[in-house]
């Protein structure tokens, strides 16, 4: 799971002035996805799904009360699954995309909220959320994404809220609570995983790729210590596994030679039975072969020669019974 914040600019993500570029630019792939006659999402919150575009301008440019002219009123939050993530999620796109909305309702927007240590509760959080499908830039099959739009300011309109600030959870001073950003990476992406029952190997886990990427020489160090001995293990799991199957295999082996065995020893141990069949196949085999060569010769002699042989024959048998 990558989550990012991103970072304001002159361009889409101005965040000083009005939010209607940023929605404009979030239609984009919409309308490409509507010529094709393919499915699309619209903006969703917390409570409702397929809201139109001039509304959620109106709501984030209406609530900033007590902003300055400079001031941030919204940020730009990306969350992107992976693909592994993505197929956990669903198996067709519709499927995915409820599953993210059902995660940044469940999962994302409370744990955002809990981050600033001011006491605040999902409902607290003004948010629109926009899915795409898409991303020109990636090779990957499965890209779907979701982008925020949250507000600087709660929903009351009283309080403000940078999730980009360096103060973490502040008690003393002007400025109250704060917001620690990897603190919400890792509690969503632990919510994400009880959400959808997702196994997470070390190497998809963001402690991960942020020690590698940030982390001290000795923590980097002791992740590959760990990942050496998670692979170790790994391999003894399936080489027993492998000598598990292969008792199996030979198990079943056995007992076909056993069968085996036992057919032979019945019929060695009958010996008058296989004899008596095999007798009995002889008798039969004689009777048969003295049929068949009886009616070969019949084939073979013309109508007068064939009644002058019964004629023969019953002679022969009359001179028996005197």
């Amino acid at each position: 799971m990558h989550i990012d914040f991103a970072p304001p600019s002159n361009g889409t993500y101005n965040n000083a002035g009005s939010s209607r570029q940023l929605t404009n630019y979030l239609e984009h792939e919409d309308l490409e996805r509507i010529e094709k006659g393919i499915y699309t999402e619209g903006f969703f919150n917390l409570a409702e799904d397929n809201i139109y575009k001039s509304k959620v301008i109106k709501d984030i440019d209406s609530n900033i009360g007590q902003l300055l002219k400079t001031d941030a009123k919204f940020y730009a939050i990306h969350v992107s699954p992976s693909e592994k993530e993505l197929l956990a999620m669903g198996s067709t796109e519709q499927e995915q995309a409820e599953a993210m909305k059902r995660y940044i309702r469940e999962v994302f927007i409370p744990e955002y909220a809990k981050n600033f240590n001011k006491e605040l509760y999902v409902s607290d959080i003004k948010f629109y959320g926009k899915i795409h499908f898409d991303r020109s830039h990636s090779d990957n099959k499965l890209n779907m994404h979701c982008h925020l739009i949250v507000s600087r300011k709660d929903q009351a309109n009283k309080k403000k809220l940078s999730p980009l600030t360096n103060h973490k959870n502040t008690k003393n001073g002007i400025i109250k609570g704060g917001f620690d950003r990897v603190n919400l990476f890792q509690l969503a992406e632990q919510g994400f995983d009880k959400l959808f029952n997702y196994n997470r190997q070390q190497k998809e886990s963001f402690d991960y790729h942020n020690i590698i990427k940030n982390g001290y020489i000795a923590e980097q160090l002791e992740l590959q210590k760990q990942e050496f001995q998670s692979n170790k293990r790994e391999t003894e799991i399936n080489q027993e596994n492998l000598l598990s199957i292969n008792i199996e295999n030979k198990g079943t082996n056995n007992q076909v030679f056993n069968i085996d065995t036992y057919t032979v020893y019945k019929q060695v141990s009958q010996p008058s039975k296989l004899y008596f069949n095999q007798e009995n196949n002889k008798a039969s085999s004689s009777l048969i072969s003295y049929i068949l060569s009886d009616i070969s010769f019949l084939k073979n002699t013309s109508p007068h020669e064939e009644s002058e042989i019964r004629l023969q024959k019953k002679k022969k048998r009359k001179s028996r019974k005197l």
